[in-house]
């Protein structure tokens, strides 16, 4: 039996690859190992949306090409595809497949071993306008699937490499995502996430087709689904009739994450966002009015190019009006091959460090706020492991960190819990026993 580990970077749609290839290899046959032990392929899957991605992508390559045995070095993902010239070119790779094709990987790894090549093996393509189904990504604890519905963007913000890493906009079709959902609802999950790279862009490719609101109703058109979760969306996306779904099916969770990037409307302009501070409002309120008692979370970049100390706190006092559930900071990364990277005015690192500390502060504060907002109230948990101290955690369908005590064996149960206060990231409380309330989870 041939042996194949797998190595990581990147976003959940990397992630959610990875785990859909590691599922034609075993299908295929082969024993999937920890990257840490003797294989015989080590398939790294890469990230270049920031420049230390890019760095540690190749210090992942470097390290597997260094293990004993000779084994093949496979290199899939975003580097590989926006430079295979310079992957090849590093010592021990031996294929190089992009963000296509993965459907095929079993058979060019098999033919790469077969064939012992002297030289890297190029199997990048040119993307050719058609989605490539795969199987969903799933989680160690077999409770939430996350299934790609939608690849590529045609954004193109200022800082951001990903449109031509992954291509223009496709999607996968209805059918599919009806088939698919249906056969995870049999292996026995409970929450199927819906991901993509630019996922509120859903069937905008094709004239007349269905936008995301058809996809969410195919998947929720499968009766046993439990719950249903979007991953990231733009805030323009989210249209009135996604909304009356999420407010009148229940399994649809009540959490949006939605990128402001910048509370300042120069900084947006600069970015190449597609609304202003005052339009991102607007829509937020408009969610808020249709789905009450919805979470709102979101990605805030410090220290963009020609970020003033005045435009961040414009930033700051618009991320705390804004009353977001979680802010992911992160500071700006100047990323080659972006019309960032050559923008004058770049922010000393440390100053990014410093803002990313500030705004890291509000997150804390806007985050707790929220938590101590939930106190009292039952929430529906998929309860997915015990941690070392021994309490169990899982998420609400608002998409809180939930903790409780508990001898039995939760995994993988969706119960209720009342909320009793606030506790590390999340909350803490007492199952519910004896509810008629609770979801079958057979």
């Amino acid at each position: 039996m041939r042996t194949i580990a797998f190595y990581t970077l990147g976003c959940k749609v990397n992630q959610s690859d990875t785990a859909s290839m590691e599922k034609l290899f075993t299908q295929s046959g082969y024993k999937v190992v920890d990257f840490t032990e003797p294989a015989d392929v080590y398939l790294i899957n890469t990230c270049v949306v920031t420049n230390m991605g890019q760095s540690k992508s190749r210090k992942i390559i470097h390290r597997a090409a260094r293990k004993a045995g000779s084994p093949l070095i496979v290199v899939t993902g975003c580097y590989p595809q926006t430079a295979p010239e310079e992957v090849a070119k590093i010592p021990g790779v031996d294929l190089l497949v992009g963000n296509q094709d993965r459907k095929n990987i079993v058979a060019l790894v098999n033919g790469a071993l077969d064939s012992h090549p002297e030289k890297a093996i190029n199997q990048v393509h040119s993307f050719n306008g058609s989605f490539e189904d795969l199987a969903a990504g799933v989680e160690s604890t077999k409770d939430r699937a996350f299934l790609k519905i939608q690849e590529g963007c045609n954004q193109y913000c200022s800082y951001c490499i990903i449109p031509y890493a992954r291509g223009p906009l496709r999607s996968r079709s209805l059918d599919s995502i009806r088939e698919e959902v249906g056969s995870l609802v049999l292996e026995g999950f409970k929450e199927v996430v819906l991901i993509g790279i630019h996922l509120g862009a859903y069937g905008h490719e094709k004239e007349g087709a269905s936008h995301l609101d058809g996809a969410v109703e195919a998947a929720l058109s499968v009766p046993e689904l439990k719950r249903l979760r979007l991953g990231s969306l733009e805030s323009v996306e989210v249209d009135g009739h996604l909304l009356e779904i999420m407010a009148k099916d229940k399994r649809l969770c009540p959490h949006l994450h939605l990128p402001l990037q910048a509370g300042c409307d120069k900084t947006l302009k600069n970015m190449h966002r597609p609304y202003t501070t005052a339009k991102f409002k607007k829509l937020l309120d408009g969610i808020r009015a249709k789905v009450p008692d919805i979470a709102i979370t979101t990605d805030i970049i410090v220290g963009f190019p020609g970020e003033t100390a005045e435009d961040f706190a414009a930033t700051m006092a618009f991320a705390k009006k804004c009353n977001f559930s979680k802010i992911h900071v992160f500071p700006f990364s100047r990323r080659q091959g972006t019309p960032a990277a050559t923008m004058t005015d770049q922010v000393p690192e440390q100053e990014k460090q410093l803002r990313a500390a500030e705004l890291g502060d509000l997150d804390k504060m806007l985050h707790e706020d929220y938590c101590r907002s939930l106190l009292g109230n039952t929430y529906e948990v998929l309860w997915e492991m015990r941690n070392k101290e021994g309490l169990w955690e899982g998420l609400t369908p608002n998409y809180v960190r939930t903790f409780c005590q508990s001898a039995e064996d939760l995994t993988g149960k969706i119960l209720p819990i009342k909320i009793e206060k606030t506790f590390l990231d999340g909350v803490l409380g007492d199952i519910i026993e004896n509810t008629q309330g609770g979801e079958n989870n057979d």
